[in-house]
């Protein structure tokens, strides 16, 4: 029938026929190729995904193992080098501090190995250290003058370029203290540092919000004035904590010690002016002592330091306290 909207058009358009593989190019089979590569692709996927579960759990594993080894194993001597008669050596290099290496712990620890070790015919602290905490300096002192007394052995100073503040707090405990002529020595003294931001806060407009419970618990907060009373506090404190200092240096020192003003006032001298004053014995070095005045001229180390897994641990137990931190930053704290 002839369609009244399109004359002359009596019957359908043939429709066209789809497209051949060969028409559009394709190879017989490509559907089963591309499935295969499909399922290979994804093989690998899980094949990767697998290795890299395997590494990760065997990468914790090694790191555990490690950390396991590191809290029973600090190093030392080996048991040929305790055989033989020696000077011990611990070396003190750097900051005093609880966190450190130089830590009371840490000094403590090796000091104690060193006077146990039936080869070790006397012990050398060998120090270079600006200063530093004086709780650490005095618990160092007080255990070194134990175990000298329990063991009997003795125990000298040997200082490198610096012992000052805290590290001649240790240093006066020891029998003899040796020095090089251009070491810097002394700095009896003790220090309360820090910044108050009152005037620029002013300045700019800030306010200091702190709130406490207790009259003196914003006491030297830098943001907030400070009154007569804190400041007549903390001299107090300090002038506590430096006569203990002068009564160490003294006990330890006795008659050695030159009748000198400025010895107690916190300035520091040259190795050849502490040797005129008193506050150290000789010049000597290392080897000197070891060779000339203990008598055994082969060093054994027992420096205990934190290696790299006890590191990796503590930065690891920061980070998860840090979070706990943020967690309760917002609530008051006692500290």
């Amino acid at each position: 029938m002839t369609d009244p909207m399109n004359p002359g058009n009596d019957r359908e358009s043939p429709v066209a026929p789809a497209p051949t593989p060969a028409a559009s190019g394709l190879q017989p089979g490509w559907e089963r190729q591309t499935m295969e590569r499909l399922m290979f692709a994804t093989l690998s996927e899980q094949r990767a995904a697998r290795r890299w579960r395997t590494f990760t759990r065997l990468a914790w594993l090694a790191f555990f193992v490690l950390l396991v080894w590191t809290l029973l194993y600090r190093g030392g001597p080996t048991g040929a080098e305790k055989a033989a008669p020696h000077t011990a050596v611990v070396e003190i290099q750097g900051e005093i501090s609880a966190e450190s290496d130089n830590s009371a712990e840490f000094i403590v620890a090796a000091m104690k190995a060193a006077f146990e070790d039936p080869g070790a015919q006397g012990i050398v602290l060998l120090i270079n250290s600006p200063g530093g905490s004086p709780v650490q300096a005095g618990i160092v002192n007080d255990e070194m003058k134990r175990l000298r007394a329990l063991h009997r052995k003795p125990v000298y100073v040997v200082v490198e370029e610096a012992c000052a503040s805290a590290a001649y707090y240790i240093a006066a405990g020891a029998d003899r203290i040796y020095v090089d002529k251009a070491s810097i020595v002394g700095s009896i003294g003790v220090l309360m540092d820090g910044f108050g931001f009152v005037g620029l806060m002013d300045k700019l407009g800030v306010e200091r919000r702190l709130m406490t419970a207790g009259e003196n618990k914003g006491f030297l907060d830098p943001f907030s004035p400070q009154t007569d009373r804190h400041r007549v506090h903390a001299q107090a404190m300090l002038d506590q904590i430096h006569k203990q200092f002068i009564d160490v240096v003294k006990a330890g020192r006795g008659k050695r010690l030159k009748d000198t003003p400025e010895l107690f006032t916190g300035l520091f001298w040259t190795g050849q002016q502490a040797v005129d004053m008193g506050l150290a014995d000789q010049l000597a070095n290392l080897d000197f002592v070891a060779r000339e005045v203990i008598k055994a001229e082969e060093l054994v180390d027992y420096t205990r330091r934190e290696n790299v897994a006890e590191r990796l641990a503590k930065r690891f137990g920061a980070a998860v306290g840090e979070g706990a931190i943020r967690a309760v930053r917002t609530l008051p704290v006692l500290r």
